[in-house]
């Protein structure tokens, strides 16, 4: 395989061409997409995503299995499936919970004022997660966010959503418990979120 050296540019936003979210589907529909690498429409950017790991997998499944459980039919959870935030973005988040079922959205991804959580699952992503995505999720008015750090065994939870991002970010540790804003008597406990430490 082939290794390009591409050296790093910053390029003035006014000469990007930013695509939409129909342009995206259109190319993807067409074959331009490779695919074989997962992508994902970010502010009119398409970026690659990063390979999920074990302990990605692991804490995903754990995850939306706890969710399941305590929420039964009370909402929809979605895993690594498309959201459309605007009509610039449609980020594939690990995980949302969302209004209805899942026939609620045969013809189109939930929307921001659909879904009541967002979770990335971070192992090489954090920065991404906490620093870009976060801003992106708020700009949208996505109530409540998470990223479950798997390196530190942490859980940033951003809410209070402006414009500009979030006012409020939070940082639990083990053996904490957490409860989604729209449904605050389901708790989980951080542990049994987190894959075994080895």
């Amino acid at each position: 395989m082939e290794t390009l050296n591409i050296p790093t540019l910053r390029l003035e936003a006014n000469t990007l061409k930013y695509w939409t979210v129909p342009e995206y589907h259109r190319m993807s529909e067409l074959g331009i997409l490779n695919s074989n690498e997962r992508t994902e429409l970010i502010a009119g950017q398409i970026t690659l995503m990063a390979a999920k790991g074990t302990p990605h997998v692991t804490a995903l499944y754990l995850l939306a299995n706890a969710l399941r459980e305590q929420l039964g039919n009370a909402a929809l959870i979605r895993t690594q499936d498309p959201i459309q935030l605007d009509n610039f973005s449609e980020p594939e988040p690990d995980l949302i919970v969302a209004v209805g079922t899942v026939l609620d959205y045969a013809t189109q991804h939930p929307r921001p004022h659909q879904v009541y959580l967002v979770v990335e699952v971070a192992d090489s992503t954090l920065k991404q997660d906490c620093e870009i995505k976060d801003k992106l999720y708020a700009a949208a008015g996505i109530s409540d966010y998470w990223v479950l750090d798997l390196k530190n065994r942490q859980l940033h939870i951003f809410r209070n959503p402006t414009p500009t991002g979030y006012t409020s970010h939070l940082i639990l540790t083990e053996p904490n418990q957490v409860s989604p804003l729209a449904f605050p008597r389901l708790s989980l406990i951080l542990t049994s979120i987190f894959p075994p430490v080895s």
